[in-house]
Order: C-alpha cells, then sequence, then structure tokens
C-alpha cells in the first residue's frame, strides 16, 4: 500500500511539475506553431447532471465553429478537446490534469456543477493554465486563484435576489431543503437564508438530503409541519423534480423556488404538474428582445433543433470571451492569455454585458426569475443587482419550449 501511495504521488509531481506549461518549448498547445490552438473541455456530459455538460458543449461548439468560420484567432483555428467527468468532482479533476498534461491545451472551459469545479481549479492554478467555468456559481471557484475566471452571476448575488424578490411579494415565511452533498446547494442556500432573515423574513424550518436520494418524504413531512408560504429548494434539477412530486403527493401545495441549477430540459419532465407555479432564478431570457440573443437562440435552434437554455448561452459566452482574449493576447502563454481574460471589459455576450472585476468575476450582471407556467418556463420577473433601479418585466411570456 505504501510503494502504491509512492507511485500515486511521483505520477502527480509529474502532472503538477514536470509538463511543459503550454506556450513553452515542447507544449503542444500551439500545435507546434501550425494551424490550431487548443481548448480544454470539461463537463458533466454523463451522470447525474448530464444536461449541464451537453447544453453548455452544444454552445461552445457554436460559438468555435463561428470563431473558426471567421478565419479563427491570430491566424489560428481553435480546437476543442472535451473531457466527460461523468457529474463527479474526482473525475473532473482527472479530466483536467489529462488536458493539461497530456494534450496540452492553453486554456480549459468549465464545469457548470461548483463542487467539480472547485476540485479541477487547483490543478488549473499550480499548472498556470488559464480556466473559464460558464456557470459554477459558488464564490469560492474564483478564490482557488488567479487563473480562475467565470462567467455567471454568484450566489451571493442570486441568493439575496430571490430573498429580494420573495420579500417584495409579501412572502414573509420560508423553509429551505438543502443539499448537503453539493458546494453549490449549501452556499447557495447560505446567501439566501441570511438576505432573508435580514429583510425581515423567517426561516421556520431546514431540512437536507443528499444527492442521489430518492425519497425526501420525511424532510417534506417536517417542513410540511412548518406551514411555510413557499419551500426553497437550492439543488439541481434531478433532484428538485422528484421532491415537487412527493411534496405534491403529501398534499402540500406551496411552491418551490430555487437557482440555476434547476435549469434543465429534464426539469419539467421529471417533475411534470407538480411543478406548476414553481420558479428559479436564471442567467437570461431566450425570449430577449435584443439583436444578439435573437441571433444566438435563431442559430441555437437551427443547430440543435432546441430553444437554448441558460447553460448553453454562458457556454457559448465563455467560449466568445476566450478567444477575444487570446486575440488581444496575442499568443497563448499562460500569464498572457490570464492577462488578457482578467482585463475583459463590456464585452457583450448572450447573457449581458460582461466586465470581469478584481476577484474575477463578472461585475453587475442582472438575473431572472423564471416560472413552471402551463408546462412551459415563462418568464415570472427581472431582478436587477441590488443598488441599482428595479425593473420588473412582464411575467406570462413562454421562455422556452423545449421543457
Amino acid at each position: 500500500m505504501k510503494r502504491q501511495w509512492l507511485i500515486v504521488l511521483a505520477a502527480s509531481a509529474l502532472v503538477l511539475f514536470g509538463c511543459p506549461k503550454p506556450g513553452e518549448q515542447g507544449a503542444t498547445g500551439t500545435a507546434g506553431g501550425g494551424g490550431e490552438i487548443l481548448v480544454g473541455e470539461y463537463g458533466s456530459m454523463t451522470g447525474n447532471q448530464a444536461t449541464f455538460g451537453q447544453d453548455t458543449h452544444n454552445g461552445i461548439m457554436l460559438a468555435m465553429d463561428e470563431i473558426n468560420g471567421g478565419g479563427g484567432v491570430n491566424g489560428k483555428k481553435l480546437k476543442v478537446i472535451s473531457e466527460d467527468d461523468q457529474s463527479k468532482a474526482e473525475e473532473a479533476a482527472n479530466a483536467v490534469t489529462k488536458l493539461i498534461s497530456q494534450n496540452g491545451v492553453v486554456a480549459v472551459l468549465g464545469e457548470v456543477a461548483s463542487s467539480n469545479s472547485l476540485a479541477a481549479a487547483p490543478i488549473c492554478q499550480s499548472n498556470k493554465v488559464p480556466m473559464i467555468t460558464p456557470s459554477s456559481t459558488n464564490p469560492s471557484v474564483t478564490q482557488k486563484g488567479d487563473y480562475i475566471f467565470r462567467m455567471c452571476f454568484i450566489d451571493t448575488d442570486q441568493g439575496p435576489a430571490m430573498a429580494r424578490y420573495l420579500i417584495g411579494t409579501g412572502v414573509k415565511k420560508v423553509a429551505i431543503l438543502t443539499d448537503v452533498r453539493s458546494d453549490y446547494s449549501r452556499g447557495l442556500g447560505e446567501a439566501f437564508e441570511q438576505k432573508f432573515v435580514s429583510q425581515g423574513g423567517q426561516i421556520v424550518g431546514k431540512q437536507s438530503y443528499a444527492q442521489g436520494d430518492s425519497d425526501f418524504r420525511s424532510q417534506l413531512t417536517a417542513v410540511k409541519a412548518t406551514n411555510p408560504q413557499v419551500i426553497y429548494v437550492p439543488g439541481y434539477y434531478n433532484d428538485v423534480g422528484q421532491i415537487a412530486q412527493q411534496a405534491r403527493d403529501l398534499g402540500m401545495t406551496q411552491p418551490l423556488a430555487g437557482g440555476d441549477g434547476w435549469e434543465s430540459p429534464k426539469l419539467i419532465e421529471i417533475g411534470g404538474k407538480a411543478l406548476e407555479g414553481c420558479f428559479y432564478s436564471n442567467h437570461y431570457d431566450p425570449h430577449d428582445p435584443s439583436p444578439l440573443v435573437r441571433a444566438f437562440v435563431q442559430k441555437y435552434k437551427d443547430r440543435y433543433g432546441q430553444t437554448p437554455g441558460a447553460l448553453a448561452a454562458l457556454g457559448y459566452d465563455a467560449a466568445k470571451v476566450l478567444a477575444d482574449s487570446i486575440k488581444r493576447a496575442g499568443k497563448t502563454d499562460g500569464a498572457a492569455l490570464r492577462d488578457a481574460i482578467a482585463q475583459t471589459k463590456d464585452f457583450p455576450g448572450v447573457t449581458g454585458t460582461i466586465s470581469l472585476g478584481a476577484d474575477r468575476n463578472p461585475i453587475g450582471k442582472k438575473l431572472v426569475i423564471v416560472e413552471v407556467k402551463n408546462g412551459e418556463i415563462t418568464l415570472r420577473s427581472t431582478v436587477e443587482p441590488e443598488g441599482a433601479p428595479a425593473a420588473a418585466a412582464p411575467a406570462g411570456t413562454a421562455t422556452s419550449g423545449t421543457h
């Protein structure tokens, strides 16, 4: 056993410290001066959050094909090398290690689930390979180092935004049901609770479950006894659908509310009519009339035959920002590319204008609250960043026909 651990440690040292960095002699990130720049992507293509990775991948590939169709970047085409992390944090770490050590990618795009990004980020940081997560919202992700960036709002934005929205609609009593195995769920639940209580709301009950559970009746029975107006479930779509069904089986009529982890074409497929009237915070509305959103949605429909969700839009934005950064850097070595990404300002993204702050997170991105209505996802409200003038959008606009 001791000898096996020595072998593992030696291999890890080789991966982390013995490999040429992209852009250095011997690295393959620029294909030896040829026509390709290698970009890594890791995501949940299979497993419990499979639609997260699939939708993000679709958005990335749409962007890359547009970029390459326009001549590439600085005379080179971008080539994406994708790895499936199977919705597992340990596999996310393995995937990124492979992309860097074996493929020599110059940058990495991924992940959606925050636990997976948290597992991979230290590897990118130690190898000085920039990583852009399109949609991991846990604040800790970009705190792993100055090579780690994101395109989305964070949980300390979306949790408080939902709290402010509920208080504004007269909701005063909420119960919270959290996934204890998920960094995303725990962080979002805490951010929501802190703001809701500070605004005069009351958390009447708190229960937890573990990702992969199939029976939530005991937790829901305890929640039912507290008589909340809303049940806040900061979890992922596959669990949320089952929770909604079991809540209705127990005679509970309260709406469930949550965060962007609900975003999936599978949400309503799993939860069905039990989700009617439930709502969650999200990154964009595909029925936004802006020309940029309309063009993206149409191109996505033409290619994939469905309306793009928020994760596809964020994957698209991440790929576009990376390409723009490579162009501005003029080269692909880690430090130069890191600096160029960090200097991103006023980039016109599908999910909003993207300017990165000193913490490598976007500044001031608005969010939308969407609702399950008549079996479709509809726009319920738009929530501006805290401190900005309120701007409520008309409710009842269908935002996706794919659910």
